[in-house]
């Protein structure tokens, strides 16, 4: 979990936006955990963990605080959900002006953390696809 700097008291997982229409999904799961993380999740790399597309959206009410971020009259957003599995003690790099603090926690207790139900909602679907966890 990480705690966004510009809130208080938020705490979330990797989330992120597309820097173009085109790109991939997948593309943009990679570069956001490594923005935010300085994880690299790219096929190949050391540690990368194993990222996988959940093939689940959720479309949620944008928070009046961050609606400045979005074109006038947008109000949704939608969310690709993905899983990253990573090798224990995979050291995390914040980037300072997203994040201030990170914390590993068991998926239940992340999920209680979040302060987004539709993140909590994705931390109680790991076991679903991660099977060691449950």
């Amino acid at each position: 979990m990480i705690k966004r700097a510009d809130a208080d008291d938020f705490w979330q997982s990797v989330t992120g936006s597309k820097d173009s229409l085109d790109e991939p999904f997948v593309e943009t799961a990679r570069r956001e955990v490594f923005e935010e993380t300085g994880i690299d999740c790219v096929p190949g790399s050391p540690l990368a963990g194993h990222l996988q597309d959940w093939r689940l959206e959720n479309v949620y009410e944008i928070y009046p605080r961050w609606l400045h971020r979005y074109a006038p009259g947008v109000m949704h957003n939608t969310e690709h959900l993905f899983g990253l599995q990573v090798p224990a003690n995979t050291q995390v790099r914040l980037s300072p002006q997203e994040h201030t603090a990170y914390q590993w926690l068991p998926y239940k207790l992340a999920a209680e953390t979040c302060f987004s139900p539709s993140n909590a909602e994705a931390c109680l679907l790991l076991p679903r696809f991660f099977q060691q966890l449950s």
